[in-house]
């Protein structure tokens, strides 16, 4: 074989990572009363439940951490601990963030 097809074959540990589906965690920061909350969590559980995601909510108003990272932007959809959204959850954006 070429050196130039065996070259293109080799790949590093982190391309091999990412290349390797892992298993996602979606999570909704909310706060109890908040309609955006509840719209959000439709999206979340739609699409979660469609491509087999698991997820999960806290309450903002239950960590301090959470709270004043997170307070005026709420609701907060993380995606593997990173800030995917916030306000409005858009189905087809989260869907290609987890595919």
């Amino acid at each position: 074989m070429s050196p130039l097809f065996r070259r293109a074959d080799r790949r590093t540990d982190k391309q091999t990572a990412h290349v390797a589906h892992e298993p996602h965690l979606v999570t909704l920061i909310r706060k109890p009363g908040c309609h955006l909350c509840d719209d959000a969590h439709a999206v979340i559980e739609k699409v979660c439940g469609e491509l087999g995601v698991a997820w999960e909510e806290k309450d903002v108003t239950q960590d301090e951490e959470l709270y004043q990272k997170y307070w005026e932007q709420i609701p907060v959809v993380l995606v593997d601990g990173e800030q995917h959204t916030f306000w409005r959850v858009n189905e087809q954006r989260l869907r290609k963030a987890l595919t």
